[in-house]
């Protein structure tokens, strides 16, 4: 940035909406990675077997590429980029549907850890995909909400003691670590809870993406270390929400690119009547309108992981404009793409289901589309004219 440029100047800000050659470099390698390990057979082959993705793939992900925590400071052991870089790679390991706790250990356990400055022994093991976790906090649309906790903390000689249960929690199926809210004798904590525990019971359930396993969480006297006390639990969870929502959108845009280029491919070269049926008007349209839902989920996305970035816009309306967007968009796209491919859309041994399952598991996540509206009319209609949020329109291009 140059130095006679304001901070937060239009020209400042144009420059700062664009990536990196570094940037660059970090999604060809995660793709490349995506296309060697991550293919269609082994998504395919991963999300029926118990646990429902590779584990020796997830570790590389950690200590060869240290995707997982790219956006760790080095002091914490993590590899000491911004949100941005950690975005790029979910990006990619979203276009390859890639399986793997990645909701639970990467979108929110490892940003909680970070906020509540935890130590290493509970954050380098995630770093390195040598264990993983998941984030037993109920939630309204992807906002903290203290009336949505239903488990309680009592201490003991050396700890805490935890009971009660946490319904539909994602990667919990998997987690070796939960992290979980609970009310305590001052107030709502942030505690953490090792699965081999006695007292955690986890009840999977049957989902309709299975890349995306989920469990009903049931704690009886479950051991637990307290992460963030109730002075500052609140602000850790809230971050970690909000930097989920904001991943999870990114992670949207990847699945959406992915289908559209699918989409366009098979347009080519499917023949109908003699001609491509990318040559007919109606499909042309269709393909159209896709493209433009995808940009202007891709720039609500990338400008909510900037403004979690560096503050330049409000981040809870930044993350609710994305997810609304993201979701609504790869719904579309994804339903879009059966329709474009016919007959063969609808079969099982097709890709398209897949990220069709995915898109209308993910719109479900931290809040539906709808939801996530109403909070934005919410946000705006309310705040001050003073006050009232601020929304960039600089698009990573």
């Amino acid at each position: 940035m140059a130095e006679d440029q304001p901070k937060g100047s239009a020209e400042a800000r144009s420059a700062e909406f664009t990536f990196t050659d570094e940037q660059n470099q970090l999604r060809a390698a995660v793709r490349g990675f995506c296309g060697e390990f991550l293919g269609e057979s082994s998504v395919r082959a991963q999300m029926t077997s118990d646990p429902p993705f590779d584990a020796k793939v997830w570790t590389r992900l950690g200590s060869e590429l240290g995707v997982l925590g790219l956006a760790v400071p080095e002091s914490d052991g993590g590899a000491g980029g911004t949100l941005v870089d950690q975005a790029v790679a979910v990006e990619e390991l979203g276009a390859a549907l890639a399986c793997g706790p990645l909701f639970g250990t990467v979108y929110l356990a490892i940003p909680a850890l970070v906020a509540a400055s935890e130590s290493s022994d509970l954050l380098m093991p995630l770093l390195d995909g040598a264990r993983t976790a998941a984030f037993a906090v109920g939630d309204v649309a992807g906002a903290f909400d203290a009336a949505a906790v239903t488990v309680d903390a009592t201490p003991t000689g050396g700890g805490w003691a935890l009971s009660g249960t946490v319904e539909r929690v994602v990667d919990a199926r998997v987690a070796d670590v939960l992290l979980v809210a609970a009310n305590g004798p001052d107030g709502i904590g942030l505690y953490a809870v090792g699965t081999d525990n006695l007292g955690v019971q986890r009840v999977p359930l049957g989902t309709l993406d299975l890349t995306r396993p989920q469990a009903t969480v049931g704690l009886l006297d479950a051991p637990g270390r307290l992460i963030a006390g109730p002075e500052e639990a609140e602000r850790v969870i809230t971050h970690a929400l909000q930097v989920g929502s904001a991943l999870l959108a990114v992670e949207q845009v990847g699945a959406a690119q992915h289908l559209l280029d699918l989409s366009v491919e098979y347009a080519k070269s499917r023949l109908q009547f003699g001609r491509p049926i990318g040559s007919f008007q109606a499909v042309k349209h269709r393909l159209a309108d896709d493209l433009v839902a995808l940009e202007h989920a891709r720039s609500t996305a990338y400008h909510a992981i900037w403004a979690l970035t560096d503050l330049s816009d409000d981040p809870a309306l930044a993350v609710s404009i994305a997810q609304a967007t993201c979701s609504s968009a790869l719904t579309r796209i994804a339903t879009d793409t059966i329709q474009v491919h016919g007959g063969i859309g609808f079969t099982w041994e097709h890709q398209a289901h897949l990220y069709y399952k995915r898109a209308y598991t993910d719109a479900a996540l931290l809040g539906s589309a709808e939801q996530h509206r109403a909070r934005v009319a919410e946000l705006v209609l309310t705040a001050p004219a003073k006050d009232a949020p601020r929304v960039a329109t600089g698009i990573p291009n």
